[in-house]
């Protein structure tokens, strides 16, 4: 369901942006009404990640439609029963189209072809040549599409299709964060009831259950560590997603352009920290509710291994974790000088700066504006090793990545806390709720922001070490 709700509402945000009145008029009013759902067509059996391979052609038939065909894969909900019609955005290539990424243009091919009265033909105008057989995500239809001959119309103007397409991933994009975030807390839903609920041994401290046979697994503290772990990424890696919702409503609604821009910088930043970060913390996060479980978590009427399986998809599509790294550090980052990343940076010192006089958050406060500044300097380090160094970015992107999250949830966790103490020192009827947000960021900050430490090494390792061993020394036959 999440990845149909998503299709359509990518679909939306890419024609509002750059598809003309007539197609919008024939075509949007359902779309935004949920009577439609929409499609994502980029995949190819060749052009993965490499989109500049796409083979799919798009033939002018001079009355202002094309011939659409070519084979794409791994289209969620390409073909379904949930709608009367479905309309695909395809990338495909124009006659004597440039080489590459430059030669791609846009179309929107629907499922059914419209009668003169609206009505909706019988005879289908793309096909489902089959189903995938997944690993996860069994819910959702992953279907391979046949475009033999389908009708389609230009979005846009031609040789632009990446860059109009980018409306659309880039809202998909968010939605697989709010995926990621989706399987935290489904997991964490599940884990500690289990944990209160299942006996095994007895608290380190002393028995504290004597009337029964053993203690409850949540009083031991490898198990709160992994609960905690849970549970202090989740509560931040829901206020970013807040955060960002809080951009894009920000920057539709600014009052100048300059305001427009700023908005939409910070949010573009941080659309690959949301997307990688929170579907690979999706999958840690499972991946230790389960481990509560012990082999229980392994056996599938618990539920807990489905919810594992379902998630990882969430760090492949839309572009991987690795694809999502390099937009951050090369695209997002070094491509506009790191403009957009001092501002944010800065927005997070201010805010430091701002809570400086209260005594209960100061060591979390210089934290987090420690951070802030070493986040720049990592930055302008590896800006300029990369000069001497074509495989700097590469080498450096998942860990910078990474790195970005930990502190950028960090700046969230003391948001959340300025608040949470605000309210204790007001006096509420949630006192219990907002301890236990104070408590959570004591663990966020003791046991998570250190993470951070290694990557740093990490990512400014040479690059030799990955470089230097021959393609044919990685199996000696």
């Amino acid at each position: 369901y999440q990845r149909r709700v998503h299709g359509g509402h990518g679909a939306v945000e890419c024609m509002l942006s750059w598809a003309d009145e007539q197609l919008k008029e024939r075509f949007l009013t359902k779309l935004i009404s949920g009577e439609w759902t929409g499609t994502m067509c980029l995949t190819e059996g060749n052009a993965g990640s490499d989109l500049g391979q796409v083979k799919t052609k798009a033939e002018p038939l001079g009355d202002g439609t094309y011939k659409i065909t070519g084979t794409k894969i791994f289209i969620s909900s390409g073909e379904c029963d949930f709608a009367p019609n479905i309309i695909h955005l395809v990338l495909a290539r124009l006659p004597d189209a440039p080489a590459g990424t430059k030669g791609i243009s846009l179309f929107l091919v629907p499922k059914y072809l419209a009668n003169a009265d609206g009505s909706l033909q019988s005879q289908k105008n793309v096909v489902c040549a089959g189903i995938e057989h997944k690993m996860g995500i069994k819910g959702s239809a992953t279907c391979v599409m046949a475009f033999d001959g389908s009708i389609g119309y230009l979005i846009g103007k031609p040789n632009e299709g990446m860059k109009q397409m980018f409306s659309f991933m880039n809202t998909a994009r968010l939605h697989v964060g709010v995926q990621g975030l989706g399987a935290c807390e489904l997991a964490y839903q599940n884990a500690v009831p289990y944990a209160r609920e299942r006996l095994a041994g007895r608290s380190p401290t002393g028995t504290k259950f004597p009337d029964k046979v053993a203690d409850p697994l949540i009083v031991h503290p490898d198990i709160r560590r992994m609960l905690l772990k849970i549970k202090s990424f989740t509560e931040a890696g829901r206020c970013l997603i807040y955060w960002s919702a809080f951009l894009e409503d920000k920057a539709r609604w600014a009052k100048s352009d300059k305001e427009k821009h700023a908005f939409e910088g910070e949010l573009g930043l941080l659309t690959p920290i949301v997307k990688a970060f929170l579907s690979e913390g999706g999958f840690e996060m499972a991946n230790d509710a389960l481990q509560v479980y012990g082999g229980h978590g392994f056996i599938k009427e618990w539920g807990m291994e489905q919810i594992l399986r379902d998630v990882r998809i969430s760090t492949l599509y839309e572009g991987t974790t690795g694809i999502q790294s390099m937009d951050l550090i090369g695209r997002k980052v070094m491509m506009n000088r790191g403009k957009d990343l001092a501002s944010f940076c800065g927005s997070i010192i201010a805010f430091c700066t701002k809570n400086m006089t209260n005594v209960e958050m100061l060591p979390h406060t210089l934290t987090v504006m420690k951070y802030a500044t070493e986040w720049l300097e990592l930055t302008a380090k590896l800006m300029a090793t990369a000069q001497k160094d074509p495989n700097v970015l590469q080498s450096a992107a998942v860990d910078y990545l990474q790195y970005s999250g930990y502190v950028t949830f960090a700046y969230m966790w003391l948001r959340m806390e300025a608040v949470a103490r605000k309210k204790l020192a007001e006096g509420t009827s949630e006192k219990e709720f907002y301890e236990a947000k104070l408590h959570t960021s004591d663990f966020y900050f003791a046991r998570m922001l250190p993470r951070t430490k290694s990557l740093v090494d990490t990512m400014t390792a040479p690059t030799k070490v990955l470089t230097s061993l021959p393609a044919e020394s990685f199996i000696i036959e």
